[in-house]
């Protein structure tokens, strides 16, 4: 079966502190699987970190319902006792960082901006007069 959900893109933007990047780092080397498992059984894929200078942290992922994705995550003793561990890392953050960090907002997206110019493509333009085309005689 096809969803109609429309899939959100979701990012968001964290700050690891600096003297503890190198654990952190080796914490997500792997996941315990059992966490990646939570992760994928409450809708969520698709999912990245990339981590920038003096330890900004971006994360992305993809779900069909966000909502219900945080609902599951917060609910999940997996998540909890992860999120427990990994709230030290983080600079100025109130709360577990899965449900606390602030989602950033998309400006631009290719595809769905494709998509949208496709949908509002023109009628293409009347055939040229033949008898004025280049490399026609008269």
């Amino acid at each position: 079966m096809t969803s109609t959900t429309a899939t959100t893109r979701v990012c968001f933007q964290l700050r690891i502190r600096p003297e503890l990047l190198d654990e952190y780092i080796a914490r997500h080397t792997p996941v315990w699987p059992e966490m990646l498992a939570e992760i994928a059984a409450a809708g969520r894929r698709n999912y990245s970190l990339f981590l920038g200078e003096g330890g900004q942290l971006i994360g992305y992922y993809e779900t069909d319902d966000d909502e219900a994705a945080q609902a599951y995550l917060a609910a999940s003793a997996v998540a909890a006792r992860w999120e427990a561990e990994m709230g030290r890392f983080f600079v100025g953050l109130d709360g577990r960082p899965d449900q606390a960090a602030a989602p950033l907002t998309e400006i631009f997206n290719l595809h769905d901006q494709l998509t949208a110019a496709q949908g509002a493509a023109v009628e293409p333009a009347p055939p040229t007069d033949p008898v004025h085309e280049e490399g026609t005689a008269s």
